[in-house]
Parts: structure tokens; sequence; C-alpha cells
């Protein structure tokens, strides 16, 4: 078990070893979830970057689109007009 201790900021900083246990490194992000009985769960946040996203809708559908309208949905969901 790991004692932290509380900064007279409220702040609370994790060692080394319980990062290492969660998988972070620098600039990840952690979340924190209450649980009854004033416990809490810290789970290292799902990683969002491009290669998670990649092959999301793989075999989803059986329409294959062309590069002119991917990049026309795109324009016009970032325009607000999507549909």
């Amino acid at each position: 078990m790991t004692t932290l201790s509380i900064t007279s900021k409220g702040q609370v900083t994790l060692k080394k070893d319980l990062l290492k246990h969660l998988g972070t490194q620098p600039g990840d992000q952690l979340d924190v979830h209450t649980l009854p009985g004033g416990r809490i769960e810290i789970v290292a946040a799902p990683k969002k970057d491009i290669g998670g996203f990649i092959g999301l809708l793989a075999g989803k559908s059986a329409k294959c689109a062309s590069i002119d309208e991917i990049n026309e949905a795109a324009a016009k969901g970032w325009a607000g007009k999507a549909r």
C-alpha cells in the first residue's frame, strides 16, 4: 500500500510506481470515479489518438465512399449541415 500526502492546495501527487501500474506517461490523463464509503477509483483515461479511430467503422457498411464524398460529408459536418 502507498500512502500519499495532501498539499496545502489540496493536491496529491501520485508516485511513479502507481503511474507505471496504470500504464500512463507524461501528458496522459486519469479518470477519477467517486465510490461509496469515501473511496475513489483512478483509471487511465482512454487515449484520444487517431489510432483508436482508424478502422472503427470497418465492415459496418457495404458502401465505399470516394475521397470527394468523404470531403463533402466532412465539410457538411463542420458547417453543421450533416444529413
